[in-house]
This record gives C-alpha cells, sequence and structure tokens, in this order.
C-alpha cells in the first residue's frame, strides 16, 4: 500500500499554532457568550452593568464551544492543503458558534456591511442576536455557509451526502450531535457512504460531537462504552477516530493530529480510487469528539453543576433583574476568554489571529457551494413533445401517464450526466419510470449479487435506500448546492417528509428575501402510486393530504399540479424543471386511464393552468345549468363519464366541464400569484350555477381554497377517508366520487328537471347497486365501467 500522503510523525504541529488556535477558538466563545447576554459594552471597556446585558436573555450555550472548537480546527487544515471545504451544523442551536466564526473570518461583514469588524460592529452582532428582528438562535439562511436549518433536528448527514454527490473536489465537514443521533433519519443516513462514489463524487466527514446531553436528557451515544460506540460505527462501514477530553491544551493537540490523519485517509482513498479506476467503497474516515457540554463555560451557579451536565444546553446563568447577583459571574467568564488578547483598539481580531483563517471561497461561510445559486446551471432540456401521445380524438387512448414521463426523465438524464438526479424509496419502478434505467444505473456502493439490477457505483438515480427521509435529504443537499432533480413517491407515503418539505420551504421563504442568496432550482415532487390506485394496497396506502400541508406555505413558494393525462404531464413537469425557488407538487397515476388533449391542446390548457373543456360542454350558446368541475386525472374520468350520462339521458341540460390543472389557481388573486381575478373565476364558474366538483384530494381543500368567490353553490366530492382492498371503481363509489353519485348531484343540485330527473336518479342507485352485486360475485368492475368510452353524443 502507498504511503500517506500526510505523515503525522513527520509533519507534528508546532506549540505557537496551537496556542494561536487556542486563542482563535477563545474568541469565537467570547463572541458566542456575547451575542446570547450582551446589548452593550461588547468589549468589557468598564465593568459590565444589568444595562448593558439584554432584557431578555435567549440562546444556547452548551453545543457552541464545541462547534467552535471544531471550526478552528477545519480553518488550519483547509488552509494547510487548500481543502474546498465547508461546514454543516447539525446540533439544533449552535446559531452562536456559526455567526461568530463567519464574523471572525469577514464574511459575515460582507455579505452584511452594517456588521463591520470593529466595536460598533460587535455590538450589532451582540444586540441583534436572538432579538426581534434580527439573527436566529439556530443556524439559518441568513448565516453564510450554510444549507442546513439548524432548527429541526436529523437532517445534516443526508444534506451533506447531497453536497457531496457529482463535487469531486468537495469535503463536506458534517457536525452531528449526539441528540440530533437519536433521530431515525440521522441514524439511516449513517448508511449513505454505501452511495458514494470515490471517483466521482466528493467526501462526507462526519464528526459526531458527543457532549453527553440533550436538553435535560443524557444522550444515548455517550452513556455507551467506547467499544460499543467503536463497534457502532465500524459496522457502519466507517473508520472512526476519537478525540476525547476536557484538557484544551491536550485536546487541541489531538484534533490536530486526528484530522490530519482523517484528510489523509481521504487523500489516500481518492488517489487509490481515481488513479487505479477503483471505485470498490472505502472505509472513509469519520471523527467522534468528546468534549463536555459547555466546555469552558460556567463551573457552578448556585451551588449547581453547569459545565459537563444538561444545565449548559441553553442558557447557563440568569441575568436579569431578578438575578442581578450572577452580573459578576457572567463577567468572571466573559473575561476568562481574555478580550484583551484577541481584539485590538477599534476592536478587530488581532492581525496575527485573523490570518489564521483561509482566504476568499476557500473561507468556509464564503464557499459557492453553500450558496447553490451561484453555481446554478440551466439544465440542457430535451424537448419533452417528442414523446406526445399520439390522441386522435379525446378518450380514445387509454394508457398510464407515468410510463411516458418516465421517457422525458431518460433523457434528460442522458443529456446532464452531472447535474441531474432522480431520488426515490425504492419506487422509481413501482411508479412505472422504468425508462430511465436505459441510461442510467441506480447509484450503489455496496456488495452486489447475480440477480441484482440496475447498480452500479455510479449512477443517476438514487433509489436504493428505502428511506424517504433520506431521498429528501440527499435531493435537498443536491439542490442547495446548485444542482437539479426530483423526488418520485407513492403519494401516501411522501407524508414521512412533510416536517422536512415544511423547513426547506421555510428555507425558501426567507432566501427570496435575501439579496445575496440567488435562486437555486425548485424541489420537485412527483407523487405517483396515488390515492385512486391503491385498490389492491388497501387502506393504508390511501392519503392525498400532502397537498393540504403543502399548501399551508407562503404563496410565493408552493405550487400544486394535477395534470389529467400524459401529454399534460409532460408540459407541467418540463415547466417545474425549468423553475427555481419553488416547491413543485405534481400528482400523476400509473395505470392506464382515457387520454383527453393532443399536446398542442394540452401545453395551452396547463398555461392556462384552468380552461373550459368546450369539446365536452354543450352551453356554448347559452348559460350553463350546471358547471361539472374536476382535478385530477381519477377525476377527471369520472367527471367525463358522468357528462355521457347527462347527455344521453338529459340531452336539454346544458353542462360545461371546468378541468383545473393548476389547483392553486381556485384561490384568490390577492392570496397567490396564481390565482384568478373574481372576474376571470365567476366566467368559468359563474356567480350563481350549482358546481360539482369532483377532486383528487380531500373535499374540504377546495372549500378553503374557493371561500373567497361570490359563487357559493359548490358542492365536492374527494376523497373521504373510505377505502380497502377492492375494485379501482368501488374506491371511487367508496368515496362517492363516482359518476353514478355525480349524476345524482347534479339532479338534486338542478331544478326543474322535472320526472326524468327522479328517473336518472333511480337509474343512479340502481346502477351502485348492480355494482356491488357484481365485484362481490366476479372480484372486478362491471364490463360498462372496464370498457367505458368517451364519444360526444
Amino acid at each position: 500500500m502507498e504511503e500517506t500522503l500526510i505523515d503525522t510523525e513527520k509533519e507534528s504541529i508546532s506549540t505557537e499554532l496551537l496556542q494561536k488556535m487556542d486563542a482563535y477558538w477563545r474568541a469565537a466563545n467570547y463572541l458566542s457568550v456575547g451575542q446570547i447576554y450582551l446589548y452593550d459594552n461588547p468589549l468589557l471597556r468598564e465593568p459590565l452593568k444589568l444595562e448593558h446585558v439584554k432584557p431578555l436573555v435567549v440562546g444556547h450555550w452548551g453545543t457552541t464551544p464545541g462547534q467552535n472548537f471544531i471550526y478552528v480546527h477545519l480553518n488550519r487544515i483547509i488552509k494547510k492543503y487548500d481543502l474546498d471545504m465547508f461546514y454543516v451544523a447539525g446540533p439544533g442551536h449552535g446559531g452562536p458558534a456559526l455567526v461568530g466564526n463567519v464574523y471572525l473570518e469577514g464574511t459575515w461583514s460582507e455579505v452584511y456591511p452594517d456588521f463591520p469588524q470593529d466595536e460598533a460592529g460587535m455590538k450589532k452582532l451582540f444586540t441583534k442576536f436572538s432579538f426581534p428582528g434580527g439573527i436566529s438562535s439556530h443556524v439559518a439562511p441568513t448565516t453564510p455557509g450554510s444549507i442546513h436549518e439548524g432548527g429541526e433536528l436529523g437532517y445534516s448527514l443526508s444534506h451533506a451526502f447531497g453536497a457531496a454527490f457529482d463535487n469531486p473536489d468537495l469535503i463536506v465537514a458534517c457536525v452531528v450531535g449526539d441528540g440530533e443521533a437519536e433521530t431515525g433519519p440521522l441514524a439511516t443516513a449513517w448508511h449513505s457512504n454505501k452511495f458514494l462514489n470515490p471517483i466521482t463524487d466528493g467526501v462526507v466527514l462526519p464528526i459526531l460531537h458527543l457532549n453527553g446531553y440533550k436538553i435535560s436528557n443524557p444522550t444515548l451515544l455517550a452513556r455507551i462504552e467506547h467499544e460499543e460506540l467503536e463497534q457502532f460505527f465500524k459496522g457502519c462501514g466507517w473508520t472512526p477516530y476519537f478525540v476525547e477530553g476536557d484538557d484544551p491544551a491536550t485536546m487541541h493537540k489531538l484534533m490536530a493530529e486526528t484530522l490530519e490523519k482523517a484528510i489523509g485517509d481521504i487523500k489516500d482513498h481518492q488517489k487509490n480510487a481515481r488513479g487505479n479506476n477503483d471505485n470498490s467503497r472505502p472505509r472513509w474516515p469519520m471523527i467522534v469528539l468528546r468534549s463536555p457540554k459547555g466546555w469552558t463555560g460556567p463551573k457552578m451557579v448556585d451551588g449547581l453543576p453547569i459545565e459537563g451536565t444538561f444545565r449548559s444546553h441553553q442558557v447557563p446563568i440568569l441575568v436579569d433583574k431578578k438575578h442581578p447577583e450572577h452580573l459578576e459571574q457572567l463577567e468572571s467568564w466573559m473575561r476568562s476568554y481574555k478580550p484583551e488578547e484577541l481584539f485590538d483598539e477599534s476592536g478587530k481580531l488581532m492581525p496575527e489571529l485573523a490570518d489564521l483563517a483561509p482566504k476568499g471561497n476557500r473561507r468556509m461561510g464564503a464557499n459557492p457551494h453553500t450558496n447553490g445559486g451561484l453555481l446554478l446551471k440551466n439544465l440542457c432540456m430535451p424537448d419533452f413533445r417528442v414523446h406526445a401521445v399520439d390522441i386522435p380524438s379525446p378518450g380514445a387512448v387509454q394508457l398510464g401517464d407515468t410510463p411516458v414521463l418516465g421517457k422525458f426523465f431518460r433523457d434528460i438524464i442522458e443529456l446532464n450526466q452531472d447535474n441531474f438526479r432522480v431520488f426515490g424509496p425504492d419506487e422509481t419502478l413501482s411508479n412505472l419510470l422504468g425508462a430511465v434505467f436505459e441510461v442510467s444505473n441506480r447509484q450503489w456502493d455496496a456488495r452486489e449479487q447475480k440477480n441484482d439490477e440496475f447498480l452500479a457505483p455510479s449512477g443517476r438515480v438514487m433509489d436504493a435506500q428505502l428511506s424517504e427521509h433520506q431521498c429528501e435529504g440527499w435531493l435537498e443537499g443536491y439542490l442547495l448546492t446548485g444542482r437539479h432533480g426530483l423526488f418520485n413517491s407513492y403519494e401516501a407515503f411522501i407524508r414521512i417528509v412533510d416536517s422536512m418539505f415544511s423547513q426547506h420551504a421555510k428555507w425558501l421563504k426567507v432566501t427570496k428575501e435575501l439579496p445575496w442568496r440567488p435562486p437555486i432550482a425548485s424541489l420537485n415532487y412527483l407523487l405517483a402510486s396515488h390515492v385512486w390506485q391503491q385498490d389492491h394496497n388497501g387502506f393504508t396506502h390511501q392519503d392525498p393530504g400532502f397537498i393540504d400541508h403543502v399548501i399551508n406555505k407562503k404563496a410565493d413558494i408552493v405550487r400544486v399540479y394535477l395534470p389529467p393525462d400524459a401529454n399534460c404531464l409532460l408540459s407541467v413537469f418540463d415547466h417545474c424543471l425549468r423553475s427555481r425557488n419553488y416547491v413543485n407538487v405534481v400528482v400523476a397515476g400509473k395505470h392506464p386511464l382515457p387520454q383527453w388533449l393532443n399536446m398542442d391542446a394540452a401545453i395551452i390548457h396547463c398555461t392556462e393552468g384552468i380552461g373550459i373543456w368546450q369539446w365536452a360542454s354543450n352551453d356554448q350558446q347559452t348559460e350553463p345549468d350546471v358547471i361539472l368541475a374536476c382535478c385530477g386525472d381519477t377525476p377527471t374520468l369520472e367527471v367525463m363519464a358522468a357528462v355521457s350520462i347527462l347527455r344521453e339521458h338529459l340531452p336539454e341540460l346544458k353542462v360545461r366541464v371546468v378541468n383545473v390543472v393548476d389547483l392553486m389557481k381556485l384561490q384568490s388573486a390577492s392570496e397567490h400569484p396564481h390565482g384568478l381575478s373574481d372576474y376571470d373565476y365567476d366566467s368559468l364558474f359563474t356567480k350563481d350555477k350549482h358546481i360539482v366538483f369532483a377532486f383528487h384530494g380531500y373535499p374540504w381543500l377546495i372549500h378553503r381554497l374557493t371561500y373567497r368567490r361570490k359563487n357559493r353553490n359548490l358542492h365536492v366530492r374527494g376523497y373521504k377517508e373510505e377505502g380497502t382492498i377492492t375494485t379501482p371503481f368501488d374506491m371511487r363509489v367508496q368515496n362517492d366520487i363516482d359518476r353514478f353519485h355525480l349524476v345524482q348531484d347534479v339532479v338534486d343540485r338542478v331544478p326543474n328537471l322535472g320526472s326524468r330527473g327522479d328517473y336518472l336518479k333511480q337509474m343512479m342507485k340502481d346502477k351502485l347497486i348492480q355494482h356491488k352485486h357484481f365485484i362481490d360475485i366476479h372480484g372486478e368492475d362491471m364490463p360498462e365501467v372496464i370498457n367505458w368510452k368517451w364519444n360526444t353524443v
């Protein structure tokens, strides 16, 4: 085996350098305490007074000194080896550490010039932290150098790996809190190393920060034996290195030496992989840093131990009007960092300390990968029209929508070999997107066996791990660092990442307000195997509620599309993949259903987002008697079938068919940028005619979106939590969204239909009974349902 690139015995780190690093660490700790507590007197030029302390002291100290310690050591290793590296802060509220370090390296002042590197800037930094309208107590989009919102735990490692994919020169240092390590998403993310290609991808260097406690409880990984912890990580495929202790001098030396080993391992693995075209899985290094919670903070307060206990998690010393006696202890703590040795008369970090930080874009707060919009390149988009379904007349062709879309994705992958990936939890084939495997494999760097399919160390499809959390986190990290992708999932189980979607949507909302963060590619969801196609899986697989969750977010962030057929689906996804800074949710079916619009008509319809299907309506010369509206592929089928029944049996009834692709069109223009004006809404739905609306999801969502509209005669049919193992049509019957129930709705709502209406309603009731008897005997739907075709009557 070749010699490592870094020989730690020959490359000893000088005592002088370690002492400077300790001073830099003290400066970061000082800034961190100042952010939590101080309103004025930032450099303690005078004795600390109560009026110098914020009226409301909030923040989190416990994880902060450990993260400051890691940051200064990463700075050294970046500068020494000119590494392309940035920092992902997993522990929940480590904001003081990241803000302080980005300020010390100069990036904060460059991004926010009103925070200069002097006493006035330091005072403002302290004042604004955890202050109304100020700086978040956790790492946020406003923090330069961040791609990871620190408020919710569990996703740091997945985000880090997403950033490393297709970035061969990048090292992502991911600090994992030991509380965070107890979450399901983080626990499964340790296995991301089986999906990293050592030739074409970058590297993630996890640093597990074991400080022993959560908010008020011990952490599991800190309480198991050293041997068990080491075996755990070795079992996950890592090479763990341990840095443990509480003496700063000893810990600095040990951490520096350990980082040398870790970077040496990384360089050796990459040299072997890239020099010998060997993409077998290395046992990448990771570091376990065990240090006291609240390290260097108060040891005792009011007779209770603080450092090394859960009591240091948030604010270790209460200093306010009710606790003025603690003021002296706070001042003593802050002066223990010797600020007079760290900052000059103007309040700027001493030059010999400032020189420890990397320069320019090598600073972790300025690394371009952490501001993905700077690196974003447009996708090379094929013409989706080449996949158009030939439709001689509406409804004449039946096929599944997602198999057509899969061919479009295949072409995108072929044209974008380092800028686009498809993510999903083992559902790409199930969602009938298998065409992508004509040009790409699944990325997989674990052991293979004879009968495996589509596995390879390099691939554009990331669906070989059955974890929605992992796929979502990977994709978010990929997007946030300037690339493109999509997530395909069963509709019901996308709910597993409800919270992750929320965090990403909040991130986008904030970044839209930050001119220094250019837009990134949109987060695109394809929800297939949806609620109306789960007749064989039953009740557990039926949940269209992700849509409801999504539309709670800011209107300038979220978009929801329910294309009625394959040509519309192609048009919608071409639009979504070109968009920026949105979350696009697209719901589409995989089973054969009628195809309605040719490509030219589909493009027009999807561009408008909503419209009257004139060819299905018969009210062109007069006012409609009723509007039948539909949103979603299955509701569209049932509405069209209901219309055909009405036009056959009540030919004098004037029916208008309105199809909705862009769900947000229903909302008022004052509430959503896609929303229709009241005038345009009324021109489609009238001001007073009855609207029978068949909707893909929960019916009350349509009422919620349209509550401002004048026409209150809205009657929505949708999913109402009914379902079991049954036939496709019976699923619709159980939820009253089928054609027979819809026809009854029309008869009940439209006045003056007389006896013809009465007889038609009785016929529909009879059909429902016939349907029930038929499926109980034959186990499939009636031939008139299976073989139904649209005709213009």
